[in-house]
């Protein structure tokens, strides 16, 4: 197990905090500026692990925005006298006090990197200063077991999928950084945030105050400890979900390992969740699971969520063991030619071995507790693979469709705008041979339809009924109406599910 390291630890003062701000506001430390700065391809080869393009762009310039990005975004030592420059407001002694940086000699030498971060919401765009650890790059080593994580692509994913709703009372379990603490705070009158880690909570303290949201609670606990008897309108969790060999010599990362054996971390949180939805409440979390002895992962989730809930749980990918192990063992700094690789590439197998695993699913888990209860619970398992958009609202549609259909299929429907209809034809044939309608947003599904399915889609503009347009087919196509109907009715239901058809309301 890598060791605990014995790094500076972060510390919060409200006041150094919005002088440091102030600070990289006047210095234009944002993501724009800087990309302008040093160049579109030098940005890009930093997401890419290398630096030396943006250090030869900024070479021999020591004014506020080149030093500043050398110092927080790069997390590289600068001249003290530079920094001074830079940072008149907090100092460098404010940023030694907030456990930023400390002093070699006549450098300013940092312990974090604060990076802009910027977002987009249904309140329109913005950009916040993150602070975490330093990476990789900087560190010019593997992470430490503490590692605090900054804004990722996990992170990402998940911010897109929360449901732009204005809430009351909302949680964010393992904040990490706290970005999807100050996310969720646009929507939320207060938010608690909590995490085991006293070092991410710390970090997730500052940044809340260095871009002065001041509605967030933190708190230090394991899993749901910090909120017994307490429930909220939305919980989101970026969870240590990353299956880890509980093993000698396999580093356990606090930021991607929960210090369970397989999946059970996530199981841990679907089996408690529920006792802390608030009748409406939603939780969002992402995960992965494992296919064991043959019993494929979605439907080990499903047994994980209580029958009273609402479920709805998307599976993005899925990989072997091998190409998991590989994965994160990368991901923690080692690389195939490493003498370390082959110990934890067969750690990993063993462990996943030993459990009879053959696939390892990740994806997006929503849970939802009715505002009254239901017989027609809403309960979906799929698998989607194709690129989807705009996910948060896709889930809030999706749920307000089932919950329409709860009453049975609208009487008036119209085709959402972002459905086009693709028919395709064999070479010389009058009709098609297949028809396909396609969802242009959200989950980006294709659905196949028949003539009759086709027809009803088309002629489905908010001028008729559901029930005239399926009478004047069943005269077109010959056949009894009831059969038609009894044909075309669960997958209209489908089309009205997925967003494909919505109501009709008139203008």
């Amino acid at each position: 197990m890598t060791a605990v390291s014995d790094r500076p630890q972060p510390r919060t003062d409200i006041r150094l905090a919005q002088s440091l701000a102030a600070d990289l506001d006047a210095a234009d430390l944002r993501s724009e500026p800087l990309r302008r700065l040093w160049g579109e391809e030098a940005d890009d080869a930093l997401a890419r692990g290398m630096r030396e393009p943006i250090l030869r762009a900024v070479a021999g310039r020591d004014d506020p925005l080149p030093t500043l990005g050398r110092l927080f975004v790069l997390g590289m030592p600068q001249p003290l006298a530079a920094v001074e420059r830079a940072l008149p407001r907090v100092g460098v002694d404010g940023i030694l006090a907030l456990g930023l940086a400390h002093l070699d000699g006549a450098r300013v030498v940092p312990d974090a990197i604060v990076r802009p971060q910027s977002f987009v919401d249904g309140d329109g765009v913005g950009e916040w200063w993150i602070a975490s650890d330093l990476d990789e790059v900087a560190l010019g080593t593997s992470l430490p077991a503490d590692h605090v994580l900054g804004v990722g692509g996990a992170s990402r994913t998940l911010a897109e999928l929360v449901i732009p709703a204005s809430v009351g009372r909302a949680l964010d379990l393992g904040t990490g950084c706290g970005i999807q603490a100050l996310l969720v705070s646009r929507h939320a009158g207060v938010v608690i945030a909590t995490d085991i880690s006293e070092r991410a909570l710390a970090f997730a303290e500052l940044n809340a105050q260095l871009n002065g949201v001041s509605n967030i609670t933190f708190r230090l606990g394991s899993m749901f400890e910090p909120v017994a008897g307490e429930s909220f309108d939305l919980i989101v969790s970026n969870p240590p979900f990353v299956i880890t060999p509980r093993v000698q010599g396999v580093p356990e990362y606090e930021y991607r390992d929960g210090g369970l054996v397989g999946d059970a971390l996530v199981e841990l949180f679907l089996r408690g969740v529920g006792a802390h939805l608030a009748p409406g409440g939603v939780a969002q979390l992402l995960g992965n699971w494992e296919t064991r002895a043959g019993t494929p992962g979605l439907d080990r989730v499903d047994g994980w969520i209580d029958a009273d809930l609402d479920a709805w749980v998307v599976e993005r990918e899925a990989l072997t063991p091998l190409t998991y192990a590989e994965l994160w063992i990368r991901d923690g700094g080692t690389l195939p030619r490493d003498a370390g690789f082959t110990p934890l590439l067969t750690a990993w197998l063993d462990d996943f071995a030993a459990r009879d695993v053959s696939e390892i699913g990740f994806g997006y888990i929503l849970v939802r507790r009715p505002v009254v209860p239901t017989s027609r619970h809403l309960r979906r398992f799929e698998r989607v693979a194709q690129p989807v958009s705009g996910l948060g609202r896709a889930f809030a549609a999706g749920l307000a469709a089932h919950d329409l259909l709860d009453a049975g299929i609208p009487h008036t429907l119209t085709v959402a705008p972002d459905v086009t209809e693709a028919r395709h034809h064999l070479p010389g044939s009058e009709h098609p041979s297949v028809i396909e309608l396609r969802q242009g947003g959200g989950f980006a599904r294709t659905v196949t339809a028949d003539s009759a399915l086709a027809a009803l889609v088309g002629a489905s503009d908010g001028d008729l009924r559901v029930e005239q347009i399926v009478e004047a087919l069943a005269e077109l196509f010959e056949v009894p109406m009831a059969e038609l109907w009894a044909d075309l009715e669960p997958r209209v239901r489908e089309l009205v599910r997925d967003g494909i058809l919505v109501p009709y309301e008139a203008e």
